[in-house]
């Protein structure tokens, strides 16, 4: 008797630690290469503080917004991620701030994106009144509107939790990890959000396109600068790519549901990792990161911040003639 009780202790404690080992292993793998690419979007945030240039130039103004955003989107889903592994639990409010602050700073990329896009298409389509048109003022407006029609959002996202049972909890203590799953679970919440994604994206997706396919119009005409009107359309389907992967980030709740539907919890734990990875992590680095290593002016400073100030030099030495 004795004999089975210690084996089944032994078994106890092996899965014990095989889900202690494997809980490390997950958070290790997600939390490096998360810590990599919060360090390259710092190097990128304190790059467009660097210069002048980039300090009073409106699409590098409203580069550094998105960067902001992004990077503060990657910071809070790690913090919610690593929250869930080690199985911590928080208070509702405590939660309730931290997903909505989440939520905030995920939706302003897009709207972001949009008028980045609209900044390019009057440099092209007007550019004798860009200057005019885009001033220092004008795109600190856009950006405050930007925020304020997020932070709109959120609102209207707390008044829905006016439905969330609260008088049957015994406690404000959460009895499951923090996640937009616990806090916004009631119909009209779930119906809120799906309207939101559908009509933000459909929105920003439609103007992006119409500005690109303003440029390329624009582009056919002789008094336009086939040299910009060039590299805005690039720049326009850079937008597109970015558009995307916020897109990503979006349908990460999306995807988790369905995929519940269908595995066990383990599988889905796993699962989840792997969609964290590639649809929270990667593009909210990757978004911003190409944008700025393709402007040959942040490349130049982002490469000498990167490589720590060390200024790489190539020095071919000539032989010696032997008297």
């Amino acid at each position: 008797m004795s004999d089975a009780t210690q084996s089944q202790t032994n078994i106890t404690v092996g899965l014990q630690y095989r889900g202690l080992l494997e809980k490390v292993i997950l958070s290790t793998l997600t939390t490096l290469p998360c810590c990599v690419f919060l360090f390259i979007n710092g190097i990128m945030l304190f790059t467009l503080r660097s210069k002048l240039v980039f300090r009073e130039t409106p699409r590098y103004i409203l580069l550094f917004n998105l960067l902001c955003a992004d990077t503060m989107q990657m910071a809070l889903s790690q913090l919610l991620y690593l929250l869930s592994i080690s199985r911590t639990t928080l208070t509702y409010p405590l939660c309730g701030v931290l997903v909505m602050f989440a939520i905030l700073t995920k939706e302003v990329s897009p709207l972001t994106l949009v008028v980045m896009s609209l900044e390019r298409y009057v440099a092209v389509c007007y550019p004798l009144r860009h200057t005019t048109i885009i001033t220092m003022r004008n795109t600190a407006v856009a950006i405050i509107a930007v925020w304020a029609f997020s932070s709109l959002n959120i609102l209207t996202r707390v008044i829905l939790l006016l439905d969330f049972p609260f008088e049957d909890l015994e406690s404000l203590q959460m009895t499951d990890f923090c996640s937009s799953f616990i806090i916004l679970r009631g119909p009209m919440s779930d119906l809120y959000d799906k309207g939101y994604i559908y009509f933000l994206f459909v929105s920003a997706g439609g103007a992006i396109t119409c500005t690109y396919i303003g440029v390329m119009i624009a582009a056919r005409s002789a008094s336009t600068d086939k040299a910009s009107a060039r590299k805005a359309r690039h720049t326009l389907l850079l937008h597109m790519v970015q558009l995307g992967l916020s897109l990503s980030s979006f349908m990460y709740n999306l995807f988790l549901v369905a995929v519940s539907k269908l595995v066990t919890r383990i599988v889905l734990v796993r699962i989840n990792n792997v969609f964290y990875v590639f649809l929270i992590i990667l593009p909210k680095c990757l978004s911003s990161l190409i944008y700025g290593l393709r402007d040959q002016t942040i490349r130049y400073a982002l490469v000498y911040h990167l490589c720590c100030r060390l200024k790489l030099s190539v020095v071919t030495a000539k032989p010696e003639v032997s008297p």
